[in-house]
């Protein structure tokens, strides 16, 4: 399993100087956490690389991906490990990520500074990578407005959205990994899911911040896309909740 790391002391105070007290409470958590210290020892942009490392090391999901999709990629760790998994290069691009947010560029990246909700990000996206995709990631979250039903409704929306988009995109086999929020995912996505898929799992892993109200839905084996409406019903999916019986809590 992925450990933290050991390196700077941790139990570090900020001065409070000019500010407020959340603020200074954000950033004595953030200088403090093993996985932002292990991020920069390590390379990656940002501590979310550690959640996506978990969930492969338990799930494989990144095993045998040829081209990935990264939705919500900034600032770019996830599509760091894309990239490396699928030996993208700049000559043989493999690996799409898409935001609006600016991100700096990554080798083997094509990065696409696009609201992923526009009519033609998909098309550019599927174009960018050359091919049909085995994997497609999303770690959108909509900017809060400090009401959490509203912030819960927004979240779930951009995840049915990414989850509508791998089923149109993804190859026969492939997996599809999305943030959403504690709260409960909507029964009809996970209906949705489970027809498409071999088995839908609620993960939240050990670099999840025990407090962060995130988690993620991984649904792994697309079955294929129907051309038809089949008399024969097909096995349902495997359902497993993982939440309740994630152990690990180091770095949360």
């Amino acid at each position: 399993m992925t450990k933290p790391p050991i390196g700077r002391k941790l139990g570090q105070k900020v001065k409070s100087g000019k500010l407020k007290a959340s603020s200074r409470r954000w950033l004595e958590r953030h200088i403090n956490d093993p996985y932002v210290q292990r991020a920069k020892l390590e390379g990656y942009r940002a501590r979310a690389a550690f959640k996506l490392l978990e969930i492969d090391e338990k799930h494989q999901v990144l095993k045998g991906a040829r081209r990935i999709i990264d939705l919500g990629a900034a600032p770019g760790s996830w599509s760091q490990i894309a990239a490396k998994v699928t030996n993208s290069t700049d000559e043989d691009i493999r690996v799409a990520a898409i935001d609006f947010l600016e991100m700096a560029p990554l080798p083997g990246v094509k990065i696409l500074q696009l609201d992923f909700l526009d009519d033609d990000a998909p098309r550019q996206l599927i174009e960018a990578i050359g091919g049909t995709p085995d994997l497609v990631l999303s770690d959108m979250a909509a900017p809060t407005t400090g009401h959490h039903r509203t912030d819960h409704l927004r979240t779930m929306h951009l995840c049915e959205v990414a989850a509508y988009f791998a089923v149109e995109v993804l190859g026969p086999g492939g997996h599809f990994l999305a943030k959403t929020f504690q709260g409960g995912t909507e029964k009809e996505l996970l209906d949705m899911l489970k027809r498409n898929f071999k088995q839908v799992i609620h993960v939240k892993p050990g670099a999840s911040r025990q407090e962060s109200v995130e988690m993620f839905l991984l649904a792994k084996g697309f079955k294929g896309r129907q051309t038809g409406v089949s008399e024969v019903q097909d096995e349902p999916a495997e359902y497993v909740d993982e939440r309740e019986s994630w152990t690990e809590d180091q770095g949360r």
